[in-house]
C-alpha cells in the first residue's frame, strides 16, 4: 500500500455559529483540518481566524468573494497538493455530517487509497421528503451516466477523494465549480476508473432554532443539476466504447 497524506477539508460560505461546533468536532477526530472561507460575510470569518491561531493544526483559507462549493474545494486541494497531501475527506460547515465517522472513512481510504470514499446518507425524521425524494434522480442518473459502477449516493459531501485525480479533472474543464459538484465529481471520476467505495453515514437537517442553515434553492440549483446531467450524458455518449472496454476487461 502506498503511503498517504489526508487532510480534512471544510468549504464554508455564511455557515453560522454552527460551523465552530462543527470545526471542534473535526479537530478531535483528525489533524490536520483546513476551512476553506468562500467569500462569507457573516462573522464566521473572524471566529475561525481566531481559532487557528491558538490551533496550529487548524488552517483558514479565506477567498476575498463567493464563488461557490466546487471552487472553494479545488482552491484547498490545489493548495493541499503543493503540501504533500494526497486525499481529502470533504465535509459541509452546517453540522449535517458526522464528524465522529471521519477517521473511520479516512481509514478505508488509506486501505483502499485508488478509491474515492462517498457516503451514503442514512436519514432520519429531519429530512425533508422532497429532499431525500430528489436525490433519487440525481443518483438513478449518475449511474447511468457511469454504466451502473456503483455510486451509493451522488450529492452526499461527506467523502474522502483522491486529490490528484480530482485536481486533473476540474482543471480540464470549467464546470463543477457550485452546486454541481458533488454528482459531477463522482461521475467524471469513475470515467477516469476511480471506483467507488460506499459507506453508510447519518445526516442531520437542522432547523433554524438549532442552528441550521441552508443554500439550497429549489429551483436554480436544480436547474443547474439538470444541465450538469445533460453535459454528462453527451460524455457518457462519447466514452461509451471506452467504458465497455474497460468494464469487459475487468470482469
Amino acid at each position: 500500500m502506498s503511503a498517504t497524506r489526508h487532510l480534512v477539508l471544510i468549504p464554508a460560505y455564511n455557515p453560522g455559529p454552527r460551523v465552530f461546533e462543527t470545526v471542534r468536532a473535526a479537530r478531535a477526530q483528525w489533524s490536520p483540518v483546513w476551512v476553506v472561507v468562500d467569500g462569507s460575510t457573516d462573522d464566521s470569518t473572524a471566529g475561525l481566524s481566531d481559532m487557528a491561531t491558538r490551533d496550529p493544526d487548524l488552517r483558514v483559507l479565506v477567498l476575498p468573494e463567493n464563488r461557490g462549493k466546487g471552487a472553494a474545494v479545488l482552491h484547498g486541494l490545489e493548495e493541499a497538493a503543493r503540501e504533500g497531501f494526497t486525499h481529502a475527506l470533504t465535509m459541509d460547515a452546517d453540522g449535517q455530517h458526522p464528524a465522529q465517522l471521519i477517521s473511520g472513512f479516512i481509514a478505508a481510504s488509506a486501505a483502499q487509497p485508488d478509491c474515492m470514499v462517498l457516503g451514503v446518507p442514512v436519514f432520519d425524521a429531519s429530512a425533508p421528503a422532497l429532499r431525500v425524494k430528489g436525490r433519487k434522480v440525481s443518483n438513478w442518473w449518475a449511474n447511468l451516466e457511469t454504466l451502473w459502477v456503483g455510486i451509493g449516493d451522488s450529492l452526499y459531501g461527506f467523502r474522502v477523494y483522491p486529490i490528484g485525480p480530482l485536481c486533473a479533472v476540474m482543471r480540464g474543464q470549467r464546470w463543477m465549480r457550485r452546486f454541481d459538484f458533488d454528482p459531477e465529481a463522482v461521475v467524471r471520476l469513475a470515467w477516469r476508473g476511480v471506483r467507488p467505495l460506499n459507506l453508510d453515514a447519518p445526516v442531520r437537517y437542522l432547523t433554524a432554532e438549532e442552528g441550521g442553515v441552508s443554500h439550497f434553492n429549489y429551483w436554480r440549483d436544480n436547474r443547474l443539476l439538470t444541465w450538469m446531467h445533460i453535459r454528462l450524458m453527451t460524455g457518457f455518449v462519447l466514452r461509451l466504447p471506452c467504458l465497455l472496454w474497460r468494464r469487459l476487461l475487468s470482469s
